[in-house]
């Protein structure tokens, strides 16, 4: 099996100043570069909502990125966890 990456799946949640950012576009253009499949939702608390499926390396990059979000943004917490898989076409907001 060399040269195979093990897919995983994650869900996040971020806090901070998340909404009425671009976090959510700026996360389906991150997502989208790194080949992740998934999507990004405002939830009702001002959090927003991360799902993503790939390779371990890319997920782990969009873990990293999602503590930056775009410019705008101040982000407090990420918290992910492992998720059961989901068919996803590409990357979208929800």
């Amino acid at each position: 099996m060399g040269g195979t990456t093990q897919t995983v799946c994650v869900r996040c949640r971020v806090t901070g100043r998340v909404q009425g950012v671009f976090f959510r576009a700026s996360t389906v253009d991150k997502a989208r570069e790194l080949g992740l499949t998934g999507y990004a939702r405002n939830l009702a608390d001002g959090s927003v909502e991360v799902y993503a499926r790939g390779g371990a390396g890319a997920v782990e990059t969009l873990k990293t990125w999602l503590w930056e979000g775009p410019r705008y943004a101040r982000v407090d917490a990420v918290v992910c966890m492992s998720a059961e898989p989901e068919d996803h076409r590409g990357f979208g907001v929800r």
